[in-house]
């Protein structure tokens, strides 16, 4: 029988390789959304409404990860964890690859963004279900001083598979030349997916089930996830939405539409420049995001949150402020910083948002608060942006948004409650919400 740590490990190792692969996809398509995918598939005498239609198909995967949150959810809270992370896997995978072998508008026409909006909601519909049951399997997995740690594997794959994607990207554009991106280089990306996926789930199904799931789930008497989810559990569903705007949308601003904005008018500022600066600050996150994790069990995870947020607020506005003057150097050292910043409002957040929810429908309800909270804040979050620097003329507006963002955030993050796996639960799953607070949150 393996220990609690060494059970832990695996299942923290497998939340990492898993999300890493799964946000490599989504980062992939992030990225080439920015740089390429609005002449190819949307083209239009006008680039801001070229970038704009892009980011646009973006947002249709977090608009349809609520449904994959349900989806994917009922099948881990009735069936297990493991599986519906095995599944969600491969069809992220799948709708990746087809789109690297996706014919562009100018071959097939209108059928060229039809086909590209399908596959990106069925990247929606597997990303719904992943992250939710890739925090449960690291968080129910640890001990409870150490839940913050071990749920930071799962956070660790963003950077993880954004330094994958932004690095491939960087390189094709330092040695490729400036125009093998966009004639087909950008193809290679999603292709090399199809290597991710069998190693993927190799890890996956190595990993056992969480004791929370076999020992207070498994074999109970329960009702349907999504039914208990919306009775009992929609004031946290609630709150964590609420709790999402930076951790979420903040991150896609300060990443996608950075991107967008440095490359465009007037600024246009060289594809490769922008793209090692993100390469580094990925870097820069992964090897912060696990210490970062262990200080939200020594300080308390909302307390990292509380850091994150208002450190992000001041980071952000001189990280956009800089790009007109093209000064390099310190669009490379603002690009890391803010990723460092908000890395404390990402690390803590699978324990936060895991522990807000007692075992019974956990995975249906965690993946309804990201998933409709990625929906409203990441996105819409590029697209909105490039809204408003069109409506205003002035990325102080950006600016703004992002700090009221910030501020629902620590509203939502202070009234959160946190639970513990301790608790015995009965064969009825009787109703009852428990609004205290863990004592290391």
């Amino acid at each position: 029988m393996p220990s609690i740590h060494s059970r832990a490990r695996r299942a923290g190792i497998a939340a990492f390789v898993g999300t890493t692969i799964e946000w490599y996809d989504f980062y992939v398509y992030a990225t080439a959304a920015a740089l390429v995918l609005g002449p190819l598939f949307f083209p239009s005498s006008d680039p801001i409404a070229e970038t704009a239609a892009a980011f646009a198909t973006f947002a249709v995967a977090f608009i349809v990860r609520p449904f994959g949150g349900i989806l994917f959810g009922h099948i881990g809270d009735k069936l297990g964890r493991r599986l519906s992370l095995v599944i969600t896997l491969l069809a992220m995978g799948t709708a990746t690859v087809l789109v690297g072998v996706l014919p562009t508008y100018g071959t097939i026409g209108i059928w060229a963004p039809i086909l590209l909006v399908t596959l990106r909601a069925v990247q929606g519909l597997a990303v719904g279900g992943e992250w939710g049951g890739a925090a449960l399997m690291s968080v129910e997995s640890a001990p409870a001083k150490h839940k913050t740690f071990y749920g930071g594997f799962t956070q660790l794959g963003n950077p993880a598979g954004a330094l994958l994607a932004t690095g491939i990207f960087a390189l094709m554009a330092r040695f490729g030349g400036d125009d093998f991106i966009m004639n087909g280089g950008w193809r290679i990306p999603f292709l090399l997916s199809i290597v991710l996926i069998g190693v993927g789930i190799w890890v996956r199904y190595r990993v056992e089930e969480t004791e929370v799931f076999e020992t207070k789930v498994e074999g109970r008497k329960q009702a349907m996830p999504l039914a208990f989810a919306l009775r009992v559990n929609w004031k946290p569903i609630l709150l964590g939405i609420g709790l999402l705007p930076i951790s979420t949308g903040g991150y896609y601003l300060a990443t996608t539409f950075a991107t967008a904005y440095a490359v465009g008018a007037p600024i246009k500022l060289d594809e490769g420049v922008i793209l090692d600066a993100m390469t580094i600050a990925s870097f820069i996150e992964f090897l912060v995001t696990l210490p970062i994790a262990w200080l939200g069990d020594k300080w308390g995870r909302k307390t990292v949150m509380y850091l994150g947020l208002g450190t992000s607020v001041l980071v952000f506005a001189p990280f956009l402020l800089v790009m007109p003057g093209r000064i390099e150097p310190l669009i490379f050292l603002l690009a890391s910083l803010i990723r460092v910043t908000m890395s404390a409002t990402y690390a803590p957040l699978a324990t936060i948002l895991t522990q807000m929810f007692r075992p019974q429908a956990r995975y249906t309800s965690v993946a309804l608060a990201y998933g409709v909270g990625a929906a409203i804040w990441a996105g819409f979050s590029p697209w909105f942006a490039t809204q408003l620097v069109a409506w205003t003329g002035s990325i102080w507006s950006v600016i703004v948004m992002f700090t009221a963002m910030a501020a629902l955030a620590a509203v939502c993050t202070k009234l959160a409650p946190q639970h513990s796996d301790e608790a015995p639960v009965t064969d009825s799953f009787t109703p009852r919400l428990d609004t205290t607070t863990h004592r290391t949150a």
